[in-house]
């Protein structure tokens, strides 16, 4: 079985077992049912994540994250409650105005809109409802939360061009400074995406002897990122001297396609988001670096800025703009340091202050 068969294969499995362990507890998205937590509907708001799915490991260590802030609290992780959009952005806003609806505003929701457009529907559901909401990575750039009162806590993001030049430059020298690049983006109206093509620009305009043969988004998918590689190798061959992924799940699309050709750890990859899997394959000599961004912290410290907030622990709008719009945490890994990266991040689980709200951010406003 192709690697990347058995890899979505056990990531669907994930999922399903994921959704079965939560159908049988009281805090997920059963079918077409909202169900909000009585643990958390009893008292204070009711604690979600909305997002795309949980085939992707990168969300589901976001969503783990989200889970250990609703522990934290003294009650399991399965009262928080999913929204899983499947990469629709009207589903993703129809999910929202229905658990507003069926918890009377009483929310504290993180999420992901999916693209960027929707944000703004989205936040604004929020607002009229009476709920709290953080966003992350994706909304435009005329969207603030501090023209929202305290109803749009705050809005997490990455500054992503500098670690993406970074890892493109690891790139670089494992090709031994020059030669063809392709490339496999995400989706293109998300902000990630733009920031980390940014990157990969910048990258090779200040080393004028590579060349970029072709960029594709693959939209943060594994299988299409497998096709788009399979293509590339029909149609440039040995031209191809790189490949740059704008996240992790579409390299281990490339590294198949590479695999099915022999040329696997051959031709350097590189992606982003620091999941385990690309720390082996980094290990291994099939990838050369990625980015890891923290997403369990992330995950969780958006629950608890919207939970927070909700509660009064602290009033957004008595906040400095630093404190509503920042930047996360961002670590660039490759072969000589991943040993280090695995044992701290991976196999470690670091304690956080989940009332430390800014302690590992800079401010974006």
């Amino acid at each position: 079985m192709s690697f990347i068969k058995k890899f979505v294969e056990r990531e669907t499995i994930n999922r399903r077992q994921f959704l079965l362990a939560s159908m049988a507890g009281v805090g997920t998205l059963a079918a077409s049912g909202l169900v909000p937590s009585p643990a958390l509907a009893a008292g204070g708001p009711t604690v979600a994540w909305s997002y795309r799915n949980r085939t992707n490991p990168y969300w589901n260590a976001i969503v783990s994250g989200g889970a250990r802030f609703v522990e934290s609290l003294g009650m399991s992780g399965d009262d928080l409650v999913h929204l899983l959009n499947e990469g629709s952005s009207e589903k993703s806003l129809a999910d929202v105005k229905a658990l507003l609806s069926k918890t009377g505003g009483n929310l504290a929701l993180g999420i992901d809109t999916n693209d960027a457009p929707n944000a703004r529907p989205v936040v604004e559901a929020v607002q009229a409802a009476g709920g709290h909401v953080v966003t992350i990575w994706n909304k435009t750039e005329d969207l603030h939360p501090w023209d929202f009162g305290d109803n749009y806590v705050a809005h997490i993001s990455w500054s992503d061009t500098k670690p993406a030049e970074t890892v493109a430059n690891i790139l670089i020298d494992a090709m031994g400074g020059s030669g063809g690049i392709v490339g496999l983006g995400g989706i293109p109206s998300n902000n990630p995406a733009i920031e980390r093509r940014q990157g990969l620009d910048n990258a090779m305009a200040a080393n004028g002897n590579t060349e970029l043969l072709d960029y594709q988004a693959a939209d943060w998918d594994t299988q299409k990122a497998a096709e788009i590689m399979s293509s590339y190798l029909t149609r440039f061959g040995d031209e191809i001297k790189g490949v740059f992924c704008a996240n992790d799940t579409m390299a281990f699309g490339a590294i198949e396609a590479l695999r099915a050709e022999g040329l696997a750890g051959q031709v350097p990859v590189v992606g982003y988001d620091g999941t385990a899997q690309a720390a082996e394959f980094i290990k291994s000599g099939e990838m050369q670096g990625t980015v890891y961004t923290d997403p369990p912290w992330a995950g969780g410290i958006a629950c608890s800025l919207a939970y927070h907030a909700a509660i009064g622990t602290f009033k957004p709008s008595d906040e400095p703009k630093g404190h509503r719009e920042f930047f996360g945490p961002a670590l660039v890994v490759s072969k000589s340091d991943v040993d280090q990266f695995v044992a701290q991040h991976i196999d470690g689980s670091p304690d956080v202050d989940w009332q430390d709200f800014w302690g590992p951010t800079t401010p974006a406003a």
